[in-house]
């Protein structure tokens, strides 16, 4: 994941200012471990944050071209369904994007440390703090979730609308997938386009690389969080090193960033299931979760979710894909 955004932001950039994609590559992966090491991830995601509204353009080619759009929400929410490799391999990496394994670690070691820069108390320690807590925690997932899939399928839809009809079906550089915006864009395509994956990309590289740094740390009971000094928490920052310059590495061999992304998804999709299998275990264990066991309406749709996530994976493995 870390060297397909790395090298996304490379071609991005190039193809706005020109020279190497190699070059930008390595300055990205360096710029954002400077970041994460010397500067609190709250910080500087504030105004990162903003460039992620050009994601919107695409919102603004689906109603700037022309769409059957009863045709459109039908396919949506009756969709063909074909029982090959490739569409199962899709709705795989598709799962992968959604549900990505990392988010479980960095979501929780986000929450623990913003109580402790809060001074507060976990839940099981500060019972009578939780309906807030909860309630946040209920409203910032609704909400994330809900704009940024929301604007996937934008992407999507403005995709099938611009490049799948000119039968485009295969995208192997950014300059490619730049072209769904050329109907609102124009000229500015490639800026508005590198503007998306560059935002998108700096926010990204630090939480695909903290979320690991979280999971090892937390095995080895090392010192951890991004709002710690470098000398702090080594070893953490370390794992962080490692991650982002590897991946900044890997961008030197003959990988294909845009299928490197893709399958990236599809390995995050396998590897989420015995990830979520824990998760549900643990969520309803009284010993691990004190009085905050999941209640039975969530018991229910997360199993929904591990079963549907399984057999997407077997039927996948099964197909030969």
């Amino acid at each position: 994941n870390i060297a397909a955004d790395i090298a996304a932001m490379g071609e991005a950039l190039q193809l706005v200012v020109g020279g190497g994609e190699h070059g930008h590559a390595v300055v990205f992966g360096v710029a954002s471990l400077l970041l994460q090491v010397f500067i609190p991830y709250q910080s500087y995601v504030r105004v990162l944050k903003w460039l992620t509204l050009s994601l919107l353009a695409y919102v603004a080619v689906a109603f700037s071209v022309q769409i059957d759009w009863p045709n459109a929400l039908r396919q949506s929410l009756t969709p063909t369904i074909s029982l090959n490799a490739d569409f199962i391999s899709v709705v795989v990496a598709v799962f992968g994007t959604t549900i990505s394994p990392y988010l479980f670690f960095w979501q929780a070691s986000q929450e623990v440390e913003e109580l402790r820069a809060a001074n507060a108390l976990g839940l099981r320690e500060s019972p009578e703090h939780a309906r807030r807590h909860l309630r946040r925690i209920t409203i910032d997932t609704w909400v994330g979730m809900g704009f940024s899939n929301l604007i996937a399928f934008f992407i999507i839809l403005s995709a099938a609308a611009t490049l799948h009809v000119a039968g485009i079906t295969q995208i192997q550089t950014s300059a490619q997938a730049a072209q769904a915006l050329r109907p609102i864009a124009g000229n500015f395509s490639f800026l508005l386009f590198s503007l998306g994956i560059i935002g998108t990309g700096m926010l990204a590289v630090p939480v695909l690389a903290g979320s690991t740094a979280y999971a090892v740390a937390d095995s080895f009971g090392w010192k951890q969080g991004l709002d710690r000094k470098l000398f702090e928490a080594k070893e953490f920052y370390g794992i962080i090193a490692f991650a982002t310059l590897g991946g900044v590495l890997l961008d030197f061999t003959p990988i294909d960033p845009i299928k490197a992304l893709f399958w990236s998804a599809v390995i995050n999709g396998v590897i989420a299931v015995p990830i979520m299998i824990v998760m549900m275990l643990m969520a309803g264990r009284p010993e691990v979760m004190g009085s905050f066991v999941v209640r039975p309406r969530l018991k229910y749709l997360g199993w929904t979710a591990v079963t549907a996530m399984t057999v997407a994976v077997v039927m996948m493995f099964a197909t030969g894909f």
